[in-house]
């Protein structure tokens, strides 16, 4: 695997507790996102180093940069249906014009503009976003928020091929990693290495709601 690894107890010292951050694995040329699909699906991913046969183009497809976020939704790839686990390294140029062209999926009075302006966005748009609650390798809520952005039309389309630089298939280290949480057994948890990341752009750190000042 060309991800990096540390201790989640080690990473959990360093992390923010509250907030929203996006936690991912980055540099300035890329960033990993999870997805999980079903084997026929994953494989010919990780074979084709692209997005195709049974994956369909014409359907909203949601990615994750966090990935104990992304185990909260699978069930460490337990999940029917779930069990291909990847790792998609992206461009980090496309990943930040999903987010700079993203519309909330619900709204709210934040957003400074009005619920009619927002469902006229959203009814365009061809990138959503949200923050849900964070979770735990055991699947509990924490207080932090974890962002998660959903993609449609020109966008996935070029997220399925050109905006990718590498897929990985991690569902072996997944149920390697899964089994230290079932025997509860933190102290050995290896996660991939995040941190979180800030925008030099400041319009698209404030509509994120991410706080450039804790940075």
């Amino acid at each position: 695997m060309k991800l990096k690894l540390k201790k989640y107890k080690e990473q959990l010292k360093e992390w923010p507790q509250k907030g929203y951050y996006i936690m991912a694995q980055y540099d300035e040329e890329e960033i990993v996102v999870y997805q999980s699909y079903r084997k026929e699906i994953g494989k010919f991913a990780v074979r084709n180093q692209y997005f195709g046969g049974e994956f369909s183009l014409e359907r909203m497809t949601w990615i994750k940069p966090n990935f104990l976020w992304m185990m909260y939704r699978n069930g460490w790839g337990s999940k029917e249906g779930q069990e291909c686990v990847l790792a998609i390294h992206l461009k980090m140029e496309a990943f930040k014009r999903y987010l700079e062209n993203a519309v909330y999926s619900s709204y709210d009075k934040s957003l400074e503009v009005s619920e009619e302006e927002w469902k006229n966005q959203i009814s365009e748009s061809s990138v959503r976003l949200q923050w849900d609650p964070d979770h735990d390798p055991f699947g509990n809520k924490i207080e932090r928020r974890a962002i998660q952005i959903g993609l449609r039309n020109n966008f996935i389309h070029s997220f399925a091929k050109e905006d990718i630089l590498l897929i990985e298939d991690i569902s072996d280290f997944v149920k390697e990693q899964h089994q230290f949480v079932l025997n509860n057994d933190l102290e050995n948890l290896i996660i991939p290495n995040e941190k979180s990341l800030i925008f030099e752009d400041y319009n698209l750190n404030k509509k994120l709601k991410l706080d450039a000042s804790n940075y």
